[in-house]
């Protein structure tokens, strides 16, 4: 049974708190907690979920939520209004569309699923329920390309001619170890440029705009990962302009990395890696670079933005910083990505 979106809508309005359980109780929990309790402070967390019990116990204890080791039993009797998912890839369809048929608003962790037909059926259903949905993407919410997508607009650099993207990641492997479920290419749908990935992606097309056509390679050179560890995606913007995405897993030190560059007709924007982390123009007017600001402090509270957000739209109405449907584009870009790998020629993302 599907609930009524505007009687779902007054209840909530009438509310100063939002009630959410925390579906999986791994890094990613660990991470939106803390972003709850810095930021989205109108988040009452009151339930957890997870099958791993000394996962669960350890969520259980910082929140003070009420366990669960099952989300059926969980949407049934637990105490909430939303849930905010953070499970394995191929798990994610049926979360939502369980929580969807329990009238919950859901927040749920990108990709929206581990394979195109998947996320359209989440997005079907999405469609039809009267309740909050919004894929949690947290480099919606970087400040530092959110000022350089401003500077952009302002002409600062000129017409935009290419860009590039640097998404380095540091894995580790124990021999007595089982496989993580990252590794298995039947769960995660695909490897690096999937996953960590897609929070390099969504900033290059919110700087670029829609990414139209991609080429690549890939391969995979960490222990036991049957994905994709590392690659490399050449991308056609539908503006014209072009652009170049380099995802790696790495098992050891790695050297510093700029995060992005945007080129212009008239000049470049840097974002830098490490800890300063900065945005740097260069132009005419400031041909040694201008350091814009720090954008390191905004990405270690993008978590809490993006569940501020949520909890917004769903208690006072407000707008998504992204909509579900344009959150589509990372999983379509993985996978034209790997569509190329096969074909060996170009791919169309949309």
């Amino acid at each position: 049974m599907l609930v009524s979106r505007k009687t779902v809508k007054t209840c909530e309005m009438a509310r100063s708190t939002l009630k959410m359980a925390l579906i999986g109780c791994g890094g990613i929990a660990e991470a939106h907690w803390k972003g709850i309790q810095r930021i989205a402070k109108r988040v009452d967390v009151t339930a957890v979920v997870d099958t791993d019990p000394s996962a669960l116990k350890a969520m259980a204890d910082r929140t003070g939520a009420v366990p669960y080791t099952d989300i059926d039993k969980a949407l049934k009797r637990g105490d909430f209004d939303a849930v905010d998912i953070m499970l394995p890839h191929a798990l994610h369809e049926y979360a939502a569309l369980a929580a969807f048929r329990a009238g919950k608003h859901v927040l749920l962790e990108k990709p929206i699923a581990h394979t195109l037909d998947s996320a359209e059926r989440i997005l079907q259903v999405s469609r039809e329920i009267r309740t909050v949905f919004m894929v949690a993407e947290q480099s919606q919410y970087w400040p530092d390309v959110i000022a350089a997508r401003k500077l952009i607009d302002e002409g600062a650099i000129g017409v935009v001619i290419s860009a590039s993207g640097n998404f380095y990641d540091r894995v580790s492997v124990e021999s007595n170890a089982s496989r993580p479920w990252r590794y298995d290419l039947s769960t995660a749908g695909g490897g690096v440029s999937m996953d960590g990935g897609a929070h390099w992606i969504r900033p290059l097309r919110m700087m670029m705009g829609e990414i139209a056509e991609v080429v690549g390679v890939a391969g995979t050179h960490v222990p036991k990962m049957e994905c994709e560890s590392w690659s490399r995606m050449l991308m056609k913007f539908e503006s014209g302009s072009v652009g170049v995405l380099t995802c790696q897993n790495y098992l050891h030190s790695a050297g510093p990395v700029e995060l992005f560059r945007v080129t212009g007709t008239e000049g470049e924007l840097l974002i830098t890696g490490g800890r300063e982390s900065n945005l740097i123009l260069y132009n005419s007017a400031f041909p040694r670079g201008e350091t814009i600001m720090s954008g390191l402090e905004g990405r270690r509270n993008s978590y809490g933005e993006e569940i501020r957000n949520f909890c917004e739209v769903v208690l006072d109405g407000a707008s998504m910083a992204a909509t579900p449907d344009f959150a589509l584009g990372e999983l379509r870009t993985a996978l034209a990505l790997y569509a190329s790998i096969r074909s060996g020629r170009w791919e169309k993302v949309w």
